[in-house]
């Protein structure tokens, strides 16, 4: 009996024994990964630095090749085919046809990558009147009913006042709802503070090519929420507006979609812009591209009597003035996005707006 005793308690020690180094396993398991995690991020912390320089360098890169854009003899023609959109470029003889935008190797194991598009392919909310809006929101495939609200709701947020349209509203509404908040009454610097504004839904601005944004749907604000169920809009109010651009649309650069923006523009016309801008091989960006030089050239276009292209001329550019420009860096097996925002004057006149890494 003695002895059973004996072994009994040396079982259960052995199992306590076993259970300690177990406990302790896990612990130093989860120290080892914890300190891994922060030893990693205090290595991202000292190349802070160092991404950001190279960031700032795919930005004065991509000034560069604006800039010998702008300085050539198409100088006031942007289109899909240059090298700053991803083309051939149109000149063989153009030096930055050999600029390289891909894994530009700055020193061994640090280099970027510089992808640019101009922000004139789509149309500025903030230089957007009731023609423009009600055209846009039937294209994005809004209830007419709800046109007039909407629409006066956008131009009530950009003016400067508190005096609310017909069917639009101001400050005193949005105060009302949870969380309160204002009415911009200026201009819109994101275009995601569309938003905000009352009647527009998560659906309508993001649209078919909004599916991974399915997350943020449970934190916009009241203004955006719907009450009823929504199709699926095929486009976006983002397909077809930005708050950063020139006050035209450039015709080289839109697509068929935002070109239908402008009225008189349907989706015949729009498709013969783009056969007439992409050549005899009817791709868009290829070298043998035949973009309009100026806007007057629409006039070729079957379906546009010249009353109309006087209406919408005024709409129209062929030259683009703001890009986005995304550059990624790379040091080693380590990665950082950077955003930034070019707005061109002339070719010695390229400014940065914003930049940001995400």
């Amino acid at each position: 009996m003695h002895i059973r005793l004996e072994k009994r308690q040396s079982g259960i020690a052995l199992i306590i024994v076993l259970l300690v180094i177990t406990v302790l396993a896990i612990l130093a398991g989860g120290f080892a990964y914890s300190m891994k995690v922060e030893t990693k991020l205090a290595r991202n912390a000292s190349f802070d630095t160092e991404f950001e320089w190279l960031g700032r360098s795919g930005l004065e890169a991509a000034k560069y090749v604006l800039s010998q854009k702008a300085a050539g003899p198409q100088g006031q023609v942007d289109s899909l085919n240059e090298v700053w959109a991803g083309g051939p470029g149109t000149d063989t003889n153009d030096m930055v046809a050999a600029f390289p935008l891909s894994n530009f190797e700055v020193e061994p194991g640090k280099s970027f990558s510089v992808k640019i598009i101009d922000l004139d392919r789509k149309f500025n909310i903030n230089m957007a009147d009731e023609m423009i809006l009600r055209q846009a929101l039937t294209l994005v495939g809004v209830d007419p009913a709800s046109h007039s609200p909407i629409m006066d709701s956008i131009l009530d947020w950009i003016d400067v006042d508190e005096n609310t349209r017909v069917t639009g509203v101001e400050s005193e509404h949005y105060q009302r709802l949870v969380p309160p908040y204002f009415a911009k009454n200026g201009q819109i610097d994101d275009l995601s503070e569309l938003l905000l504004v009352n009647g527009i839904t998560p659906a309508m601005y993001w649209g078919a090519s909004g599916g991974g944004q399915m997350a943020v749907l449970n934190r916009v604000p009241e203004a955006s929420r719907s009450n009823f169920e929504e199709p699926m809009y095929a486009v976006g109010l983002r397909d077809l507006f930005t708050a950063l651009s020139g006050r035209a649309l450039n015709i080289n650069t839109a697509s068929a979609q935002t070109l239908q923006v402008l009225p008189p523009i349907d989706e015949n016309v729009a498709q013969a812009i783009i056969q007439r801008r992409c050549g005899p091989d009817g791709a868009d960006g290829t070298q043998d591209d035949t973009p309009f030089r100026n806007p007057g050239e629409i006039s070729s276009i079957p379906g546009l009597p010249p009353p109309v292209i006087q209406q919408i001329g005024r709409y129209l550019t062929t030259r683009s003035t703001v890009f986005e420009v995304t550059v990624e860096a790379k040091i080693g097996n380590m990665k950082r996005t950077y955003i930034g925002t070019l707005q061109r004057g002339n070719a010695r006149a390229i400014q940065t707006l914003t930049m940001y890494w995400q």
